[in-house]
């Protein structure tokens, strides 16, 4: 392993990841309980990501029309949206009950889902993979990547852990809602 080229990635990675939609993502998933879950449940899908990228991901994307990736995650995101406006009205006690009897396994299963998907074909993944392919040292590239975005989600953990101090359930959903429908349009636009 080459320390000068993981750490050469390490600011590329985390200065990309900082205000994507995956940092949102574990933020809002944080803010729900149980932080150190979330910040598990999105490590595991960050290192299943760098791993598909620094062996697969060049091949990949390169096969792969760039469009069909960011249309799927455009509804991805439309479809967070909808179901975020849906229960923007739902009490907070509801929300405290499910936050507290839901396990932390199921919490980490959930956080590994949303940032899985949401980081498909994400620029972090799209840059490790040719980093990779640049430096030749996948598993340098690999090691600085997973410790930028495990840093981002460290983050995004702790701030989310706060939020709740702050903003009510109602509004945390409402503004969730009109931030994926950003990323969504967003999303939708690119591919067009």
């Amino acid at each position: 392993m080459n320390l000068a080229v993981a750490a050469a990635v390490f600011p590329l990675i985390f200065l990309g990841e900082l205000p994507d939609k995956t940092m949102f993502a574990s933020l809002v998933l944080a803010s729900k309980g149980r932080p150190a879950a979330v910040w598990v449940g999105a490590a595991a899908a960050f290192l299943l990501h760098v791993i598909i990228a620094v062996t697969a991901g060049v091949v990949l994307f390169h096969l792969v029309d760039h469009r069909i990736l960011d249309v799927a995650v455009a509804a991805l995101f439309f479809a967070g949206a909808a179901y975020s406006w849906h229960i923007r009205n739902e009490t907070e006690d509801d929300d405290d009950a499910a936050a507290v009897g839901g396990s932390a396994l199921r919490t980490a299963a959930t956080a590994t889902g949303v940032i899985f998907v949401a980081e498909w074909g994400d620029l972090t993944q799209i840059l490790t993979a040719n980093l990779a392919a640049r430096y030749h040292s996948a598993v340098s590239v690999g090691v600085g990547a997973l410790l930028a975005l495990w840093a981002v989600a460290a983050i995004a953990v702790i701030g989310g852990s706060g939020l709740m101090r702050v903003l009510s359930v109602r509004t945390l959903r409402v503004v969730t809602a009109v931030v994926l429908v950003g990323f969504g349009a967003f999303s939708l636009a690119s591919a067009l």
